[in-house]
């Protein structure tokens, strides 16, 4: 045996030897004990090979590949290494040096002008991963130089050949076989190395990304809670949660950009060593051709940045309005405001799409500049090598080797080249990410010295308690005594607060009479606006602030709409900033209560804890004192039933008590109450005082300051503070105030009916008594009394685990051929059909090319004399002719098939969404739909178009390459069936469990995005609660634990079919190389060199090509969420065709006959046999307690719900998962079929028949929640410009807020913020009143309207009823007795039926009735 074959033999011995050893091996016993002892995972055991080839996922694999991969099959120890803690506390670390640094170099004026915007947040990562880094450059390095191994000994497998044909026509020994086979075996693993490396590398990547987006996330979760409240201004709710959602992820997508910033240049260096060997000084062509072309690539990848942030831009502009729409969707169904706002997307979507188009012609450019530069760098470089190639300038000789080595390497290097523009667009998109995330990390902090905070002192809680505790709130010795052995709870002096950063008395004057679009949410006007709430603060400042709160005292704040009440509060927990010179101390832990409740959706009893231990016996204590066991009773699953996003099935006043029981719970020490009673009826208000808040409640012994509207208890509190246009203007008991004769004194004798009467005359106990035990019946009785409204917190019954939002549905095994078929019906068949056959063309151009080439190689062996002229122009023109037909098809298939797809796909969608009915959005959490507009709708716009070309293009090259293969060595097709089967097994293999996978990741994703929603809505309400900040970040840190865990095994996935698939490809090539050695002396070796330049290249494409299917079925699954949706049932037609009488409704007369409603098919009646009419004109009150079902009767009027059983309620019942809309010949007899559940008539047509659009569009409303959507003051007003400015002054004016609105900067082209966030609640329902005064509709329903005003405007807004809808017919739902005293009759609603319906006078008489004990209970008699 020569050496040679010894060598062959021992190398071969080793590898046998190191592949036994290092052999996967998972399942010893030694492994399964110590994998159970120390919760080791997979990676930790997985030997050297296993890591490798990715091994240690095949468990997973093989287990998605037998049924669908759960939760529970993948969700395991996480790795540190990607952790959201540990990463943080690395990147942040280094962060907070930078940012001292900078801000101590900017304190000393020593920043240059290109440090001014602060340290680097890119390289502040980098530096933190450095080690990662640099381990990672070094393994992909050496990736790329067994990269190019098979191209170095290609040029000797073509030598093999030409020799082997010399010897054989020479008649000489031809080269030893095992030679041939030798180079064949190092091109295999010269492949299957790379592979190997490059896969390591990809996975080291992936985990620096994952890494890297945790620390952001984290750091931008920290940040959000701790903005100051100019910092929030400067940052919407959206803004941020782009930083979260998108900014942090670009990490992933641009994970494998980073290493091409070193493997660029070393690749081409490379490259250009091998060519300058094989071809001198004539590649000094094809360089040239790459610099000419490279400025053309840097110029469009500008472009394409541009259009990126262009495209954006519209899409943030499109999604907050889409947000802001689905937040308020009701609002918009009662109004009828959908073709409106319909418009106002269109254009918003008008605008991206132009963008989108703009962005996939520079893309589709690009795509041709980086598939046919290659063939210009060829064409150049072959040009001047054949005229100028040979010694001294002379023709050098084309052979195989140089053609077609040449050709490899060319294309080995053309991908670097190619990706220069790319990996810069992606290094510039990640660059500007972090430069955002940068500039919102470098915003203010708000300052938490300035409120100091103290334990709690001993207070007269600690003495002996009175024998009647009630005395110290009727006398005045009894307050003395207090306020002598009390401590402060709360102390303020000299205090001036603003929301805006030191303004000077000029500023401050100036805000008093302007306010512009940056003033935000939580002005002082607003004082409903939540304060829990990020948004654009206000301007208006509480001026010269002295305040001192005892301990254990009850303090009440009164003042009017705007006064500064809620300002005060967001004060005492340093949310506003305080001037120098002010002081603001607490004494024990705070609980704080915004005036619209902050529900998290979770269950009931966990909105209540809020992370606390479960404590039974105190557990039980809140719920009674706050009212809710009567509505817990009546669940299914009690205090485990789920409450839907922001509360969206409680009622107001439910959510209202839910808030307080959260507090309640808290233990705190001091509470701050933003008005929280006005959002009750009258009884529930007195026993939640009787219970909770006042001098007998459960919180007698806490530091309460109480916002409030109501003045009934005032007589009852230890100190009332009046607040009047920012400053405290009396302060005192209520016997103190009254006798000081002032502003409270005129206040309480011109609205309190208490005051009226003399004094000393209090409402009798027995009636307190009889009332309170209807508001709050025990335990025992508890279901019988409570309201059967499901849309307050009533579900199913047969909803047995107690939950209300619907699991997110998750598709099992791989999306199926209807998805595909109706993206192509999205885009037209015959488009659709043009591409398939345009990409066919294509590659048979470009396979020309290369049998050009050969054809001129073997001119020698035809003895063709044509000129070298001929051989390069027709190769000229055949690159020239593909060029056409790639830049043809290409716009084609990315352009015009990609916008009409994404067109008809989103309009779709979008007519569908609002077109469903409100059941479906009581139980689809908001966050997962706006998912289907973000997320889903940028697959198909970008996505999608951009890889299902690439996936058509590779695939034809991979036929392409097969038959030039085949042709070339025809026994090649006895390996291509095994080879296509194993190939397939493998792509479906991976394909069912990657597809579960990725649904599971993408399951995972909406929970970390609707928490970090639901913490930026309780902001103020977190930072205000000791350790909550704290419970609320673990919560984030491990939901997005989780997030990154299911990405990586998303991502370990296609590391498992890399690997496999390039050894498969690798196989191929050694299969190509082996048969053509065994069949040397029978092959023409310039179609051998064709052949294996052709399957080189098979390995890199049939990667992509894998990588791309894959991504492409990954992205359909979006495609198929979407057209989950379309399915879903909708509302009722907006038209019929029902003929109405002219000017209907002209009187307005409404009859309900025995009508009842549920809110969903399955649910109890909300509305059961209600039996009454309301005569023309007739002005009716509408009382009962929380969750009577005075509300759903409203929405029953609007159709909001149906009639029970009625057609329209099966219909669009979200159960029906097949509904549609009736066809038109089927309409007319579903409108007029009978239904069970009785019907409604107004002005004698039963609304049932009529659409929706006509029948809202005839009615009027303001509404419980009013709401105000982003646009001018006139958008909201007259969203269809109907009306001239006349009609809209004169109608505020009615309102009475002409003189505000027009102090605004533009009047009524005033910008309104999103959600009116620059408008108090009171300010809101001003507008909904001037909106109705425009609509001139002959039936008003007003669903507490006047819940958030103070008495006095609530006066003045009944007075504009009375004189302006006169006429009219007027529908009130009220919680204060007082605003419906005055109607022509009331109507006394109890679980769901009428219980009384008399004019108020006569139900007054009858102290037995409803109504009577009411209004006792008001004190309104």
């Amino acid at each position: 045996m020569d050496p040679f074959r010894y060598l062959l033999t021992f190398t071969g011995s080793i590898a046998a030897a190191f592949f036994v050893e290092a052999f996967p091996r998972g399942n010893t016993r030694v492994q399964r004990e110590s994998r159970e002892k120390e919760n080791l995972t997979p990676y930790d055991q997985a030997n050297l090979c296993s890591r490798l080839t990715f091994h240690y996922t095949q468990p997973i694999m093989s287990l998605g590949a037998t049924r669908t991969l759960t939760a529970a099959d993948i969700d395991e120890k996480i790795m540190e290494e990607i952790k959201g803690r540990p990463n943080y506390d690395c990147v942040s670390a280094r962060w907070d040096k930078k940012v001292a640094r900078y801000q101590r170099l900017l304190a000393q004026g020593k920043l240059k002008k290109s440090q001014l915007a602060g340290p680097s947040l890119l390289l502040t990562i980098l530096g933190a991963y450095r080690g990662q880094i640099v381990g990672t450059m070094i393994i992909r390095v050496l990736s790329f130089a067994m990269m190019y191994i098979p191209i170095y000994l290609f040029e000797f497998m073509l030598q093999y050949f030409t020799d082997y044909g010399e010897a054989l026509k020479n008649g000489t020994p031809p080269p030893a076989m095992a030679y041939g086979m030798l180079i064949a075996t190092g091109i295999f693993f010269g492949n299957v190395f790379s592979a190997l490396f490059l896969s390591v590398s990809s996975q080291e990547c992936n985990i620096m990304a994952l890494a890297a987006r945790n620390a952001l996330q984290g750091m931008i979760y920290r940040k959000a809670l701790r903005l100051s409240p100019d910092a929030r201004k400067k940052s919407t709710l959206g803004e941020i949660t782009s930083h979260m959602a998108v900014d942090s992820e670009v990490w992933m997508v641009s994970q494998n950009f980073l290493p091409l910033v070193i493997t660029i240049p070393f690749e081409i260096l490379v490259g250009v060593v091998l060519l300058y060997r094989l071809l001198g000084w004539s590649l000094v062509a094809g360089l040239g051709t790459f610099v000419l072309i490279t400025p053309v690539q840097t110029r469009l990848a500008k472009f394409m940045m541009s259009y990126q942030n262009n495209k954006l831009k519209a899409m943030d502009a499109r999604l907050r309005m889409v947000t802001e729409i689905l937040a308020n969707i009701k609002i918009v169904k009662l109004y009828s405001w959908e073709s409106a706002f319909l418009r106002r997307i269109n254009v918003l979507r008008s605008n991206e799409l132009a963008a989108q188009k703009a962005l996939s012609t520079i893309r589709s450019v690009l795509t041709i500049v980086f598939s046919s530069v290659n063939l210009f760098i060829v064409l150049a470089t072959f040009t001047v090598y054949s005229n100028w190639g040979g010694p001294g300038f002379t023709p050098a000789k084309m052979t195989p080797e140089v053609i077609f080595v040449g050709i490899a390497i060319f294309t080995m290097i053309s991908r670097p080249m190619g990706l220069v523009p790319l990996a810069t667009s992606h290094l510039m998109t990640l660059r500007n990410a972090n430069k955002r995330i940068q500039k919102f990390l470098l915003l203010e902090d708000i300052d938490s010295s300035l409120v100091k905070r103290h334990p709690r002192v001993t207070t007269a809680s600690d003495l002996p308690p009175s024998p009647k505790k009630h005395s110290l709130f009727s006398s005045p010795l009894g307050k003395s005594h207090r306020q002598q052995a009390s401590a402060a709870a709360i102390k303020i002096e000299n205090a001036c607060f603003s929301w805006e950063k030191e303004l000077t008395p000029i500023e401050v004057s100036a805000t008093r009479s302007s306010k512009t679009q940056a003033q935000g949410e939580r002005q002082p006007l607003l004082a409903s606006t939540s304060s829990s709430t990020p948004s654009t603060p206000s301007r208006q400042i509480l001026s010269n602030i002295s305040l001192q709160v005892l301990d254990g005292s009850l303090t009440t704040v009164v003042g009017r709409v705007g006064a500064g009440k809620s300002s005060l509060l967001s004060a005492i927990i340093g949310e506003m900033y305080m001037q120098p010179g002010g002081q603001v101390e607490i004494w024990g832990d705070v609980a704080y209560v915004p005036q619209q409740a902050w529900i998290l959706n979770a269950s009931l009893k966990n909105n209540v804890l809020l992370g606390k231990p479960f404590n039974e016996e105190r557990y039980d204590r809140v719920l009674f004192a706050s009212g809710l066991q009567p509505d817990i009773e009546m669940l299914p699953n009690g205090d485990e039933t789920e409450i839907g996003e922001r509360g969206i099935n409680l009622s107001g006043g439910q959510k209202q008590r839910v808030s307080l029981a959260r507090a309640a719970y808290q233990d705190a020490d001091v509470y701050l109450l933003d008005d929280p009673l006005s959002a009750v009826d009258a009884h529930v208000d007195q026993h939640l005082w009787k219970n909770l808040i006042g001098p007998e409640g459960l919180l007698k012994d806490k530091t309460r300051l109480l916002v409030t509207h109501g003045i009934h208890h005032l007589n009852n509190v230890d100190s009332i503070v009046v607040v009047k246009e920012g400053r405290v203007t009396e302060m005192g008991d209520y016997q103190e105030l009254m006798h000081a004769r002032n502003a409270f004194y005129q206040l309480i004798t011109e609205y309190s009916v208490q005051e009226k009467k003399s004094k000393g005359k209090h409402p009798k106990d027995d009636s307190q008594v009889t009332l309170a035990d209807k508001a709050a019946p025990p335990i025992k009785t508890a279901k019988a009394a409570a309201a059967a409204d499901p849309g307050t917190l009533t579900p199913t019954k047969k909803n047995t685990d107690g939950g209300l939002i619907k699991a997110e549905k998750m598709h099992e095994g791989k999306v199926t051929w209807k998805v595909y078929v109706d993206y192509a019906r999205a885009i037209s068949y015959h488009k659709a059909l043009f591409c398939l056959f345009m990409y066919g063309f294509g590659q048979a151009c470009q396979i020309s090319t290369n049998f050009w080439l050969r054809y001129w190689v073997t001119a020698d062996e035809r003895e063709d004399t044509r000129s070298i002229a001929f051989f390069l122009g027709g190769y000229a023109l055949l690159v020239s002719g593909y060029l056409f037909v790639d830049v043809l098809v290409s716009y084609v298939a990315n352009v015009i098939c990609g916008i009409q797809g994404a067109k008809v796909i989103y309009d779709g969608l979008q007519s569908r969404v609002l077109r469903m009915p409100m059941s479906f959005f009581d139980t689809t959490p908001m966050g997962r739909i706006v998912n289907l507009f973000s997320s889903d709708i940028a697959a198909v716009d970008s996505s999608i178009p951009e890889n299902l070309p690439a996936l058509l293009s590779f695939t034809s090259t991979v036929f392409g390459i097969l038959l030039v293969v085949a042709y070339s060595t025809p026994l090649f097709l006895l390996s291509v069936p095994p080879l296509g089967y194993i190939f397939f097994l493998i792509q479906d293999y991976y394909i069912r469990s990657s597809g579960a996978l990725k649904r599971l990741q993408a399951v995972s994703k909406s929970p970390l995005y609707q928490h970090f929603s639901e913490s930026l809505a309780g902001v103020s309400t977190i930072r205000a609660t000791q350790g909550l900040p704290t419970q609320f970040l673990i919560e984030s840190e491990r939901r997005a634990d989780l997030y990154s865990f299911r990405t990586y095994m998303f991502n370990m996935t296609n590391r498992w079919l890399t690997i496999r698939i390039q050894s498969l490809c690798s196989g191929v090539v050694f299969v190509t190389a082996a048969l053509a050695v065994l069949n040397a002396d029978r092959l023409d070796p310039s179609l051998v060199g064709m052949a294996l330049a052709y399957a080189l290249n098979l390995t890199m494409v049939i990667s992509i090509l894998v990588r791309t299917m894959s991504e492409v079925q990954n992205q359909f699954v979006s495609l198929e969420r979407i057209q989950e949706y379309s399915t879903l049932p909708v509302e009722a037609p907006l038209e019929t065709g029902v003929i109405l009488p002219e000017q209907w409704p002209a009187q307005g007369r409404i009859a309900f006959k025995g009508f009842s409603a549920r809110y969903r098919q399955g649910l109890d009646l909300c509305i059961q046999d209600v039996n009454l009419t309301i005569e023309p004109q007739e002005k009716v009150g509408v009382v009962g307690r929380t969750g009577a079902g005075k509300s759903s009767l409203t929405l029953a009027l609007f159709r909001i719900i149906e009639a029970a059983d009625s057609y329209w309620a099966r219909a669009s019942d979200p159960m029906n998962a097949n509904g549609q809309l009736l066809e038109q010949s089927l309409l007319s007899d579903a409108v007029h079929r009978a239904t069970d559940g009785g019907s409604i008539e107004i002005d004698g047509v039963d609304i049932s028949t009529l659409g929706l659009k006509v029948l809202r569009s005839h009615l009027a409303i303001i509404p419980q929640d009013p709401t105000l959507f982003a646009g001018s003051v006139r958008d909201n007003l007259d969203p269809f410009h109907e009306h001239e400015d006349v009609d809209l002054w004169e109608a505020l004016e009615r309102a009475h807020l002409k003189d505000h609105i027009s102090t605004l900067q533009g009047g009524l082209s005033f910008e309104v913020a999103q959600n009116g966030e620059n408008f108090s609640v009171g300010q809101k329902s001003l507008i909904c009143l001037a909106r109705a005064l425009l609509r001139k509709s002959k039936i008003l329903v007003l669903d507490e309207a006047t819940a958030a005003v103070d008495v006095e405007t609530d006066d003045l807004i009944q007075k504009t009823i009375r004189s302006e809808f006169k006429d009219r017919t007027v529908i009130t739902i009220a919680h204060r007795i007082k605003t419906v005293m005055d109607s022509d009759k009331i109507l006394v609603l109890d679980q769901g039926r009428v219980q009384e319906f008399e004019a108020p006078k006569d139900l007054l008489k009858n102290r037995h009735s409803l109504f009577y004990s009411l209004a006792h209970q008001a004190g309104e008699i």
